[in-house]
């Protein structure tokens, strides 16, 4: 029993509680609230958000862009050419140029100019793309529910432990103290020695002590709880549950049924991780392709010395095509597509062995459940026959044909068998824990 109490100590926390304002939870309770304030799936839903804003970024692309503009040029001086003198003056001599102005001082131009994509392969890859990307992070979310689940579940259960294990020393302590009343009786009737009543004692102080110990690491295991559902750490709580409400037996299918992948989140997480690394192979073929584009500008501009008064308006109005047609890259483009294949095989790799690891760790999981459901029910028999030797070492004790030697050594042996049987039951709801765990569930 002495191992099992320091191995309580080790992983598990306390039970003591006060009585202001503690709330008590049931595990559901427990999953629930962690499922609406932890961390990490708040991140998750950030990540979706994120994911529908890049959908909505990749498919703008492909829808037409109108811009406006303005401009106004005031020339302080108006640009100057030369020209032959002999257009003005006929009588110029040959060789000489006058310098002649053209424009006006004022020259506003307004425009409104539209393009459009008409073809361009990427741009339909990656719009599928950030669409599987949406998908992605669903399963991330999911894989990551399943995790705070997982440990919110894992540190619920120590307490659990540990509250059944002080129930079970107190029901010890009242055994005792009983039995140490009726001994003190006898004691001073003359009956038994001072040894006897000293020996209860013993055995009294070493249950307290006990007590007192597991007392003593109560924050640990709630703050544990509290950190995993991201419950205020000051805030005092209790887990409601009973171990043996949460012992669901495993069912003969989850024993021996094939291993379904898919219901793991983590195998579904990489299943989407190769979609999008197929596509990001499609994304690098359409990089071949050429691209076609469409415009249209309008524009007017107006010029002349006054815009106010005489401004004169030009009308301009072009539409027009282009095409970006690849011819040589520098082998830039084919090494990104090498690089995205490679890319898939190591997922290919990886989904692989993830599959061989689900198969490991449901094979092993129902093993350690077989076993844990064989040490409880040994463990059920142990304490049954036990609980009979201490009673019988009662009666003789109290009829005066047995020594109070004998009725510690069953009390502690008694002991010892609670305390095993209540680590067995807890090993088993572990086991099943660990074993819908390997299953998916």
């Amino acid at each position: 029993m002495k191992q099992l109490i320091f191995t309580l100590l080790v992983i598990l926390g306390s039970y003591h509680l006060q009585a202001q304002d503690v709330k008590a939870l049931s595990l559901e309770e427990a999953i629930s609230y962690a499922m609406d304030n932890n961390l990490s799936i708040k991140s998750s839903h950030i990540n979706i958000a994120d994911a529908e804003e890049q959908i909505i970024e990749r498919r703008s692309f492909g829808l037409p862009r109108v811009n406006g503009t303005i401009g106004y040029n005031y020339f302080i001086q108006i640009p100057s050419s030369l020209v032959p003198a002999q257009f003005f003056d006929p009588t110029a001599p040959e060789g000489e140029f006058a310098k002649l102005a053209f424009g006006t001082r004022n020259d506003l131009t307004i425009g409104l100019g539209a393009s459009s994509m008409v073809f361009d392969g990427s741009y339909f890859v990656g719009l599928r793309a950030a669409k599987a990307y949406r998908q992605y992070v669903d399963r991330e979310l999911i894989s990551k529910k399943q995790e705070v689940k997982n440990a919110v579940i894992e540190a619920y259960l120590p307490a659990l432990l540990l509250q059944q294990s002080r129930t079970t020393l107190e029901q010890n302590i009242t055994t005792v103290d009983k039995l140490l009343t009726e001994t003190k009786a006898l004691y001073k009737e003359g009956f038994v020695e001072q040894l006897d009543v000293d020996r209860l004692e013993l055995s009294r102080a070493n249950l307290q002590s006990q007590v007192g110990n597991i007392d003593r690491q109560a924050d640990l295991v709630y703050n544990v709880l509290k950190f995993q559902m991201g419950y205020p750490l000051e805030d005092p709580i209790i887990a409601s549950d009973q171990i043996d409400q949460l012992l669901v037996p495993a069912t003969s299918e989850e024993l021996v049924d094939a291993v379904n992948f898919q219901s793991r989140p983590e195998y579904q997480v990489l299943s989407m991780g190769k979609q999008l690394s197929e596509l990001n192979i499609e994304l690098n073929k359409s990089t071949y392709l050429p691209s076609i584009g469409a415009f249209a500008n309008y524009q007017q501009s107006a010029q002349g010395d006054n815009l106010i008064k005489d401004p004169t308006w030009i009308p301009t109005f072009v539409v027009g095509l282009n095409a970006n047609i690849p011819i040589f890259g520098g082998f830039e483009k084919r090494a990104k597509l090498n690089r995205a294949k490679l890319d898939l095989a190591v997922l290919e790799n990886q989904q692989k062995s993830l599959e061989n690891a689900i198969s490991l760790e449901v094979s092993n999981a129902r093993t350690s459940y077989t076993s844990a459901q064989s040490r409880l029910d040994d463990q059920k028999k142990n304490l049954a026959l036990a609980q009979r030797i201490y009673d019988t070492t009662q009666i003789k004790y109290r009829e005066g044909v047995g020594s109070s030697l004998e009725l510690v050594q069953a009390e502690q042996s008694l002991f010892e068998t609670q305390q095993n049987h209540i680590q067995a039951t807890y090993e088993l709801l572990l086991a099943k824990i660990s074993l819908d765990k390997a299953l998916g569930k």
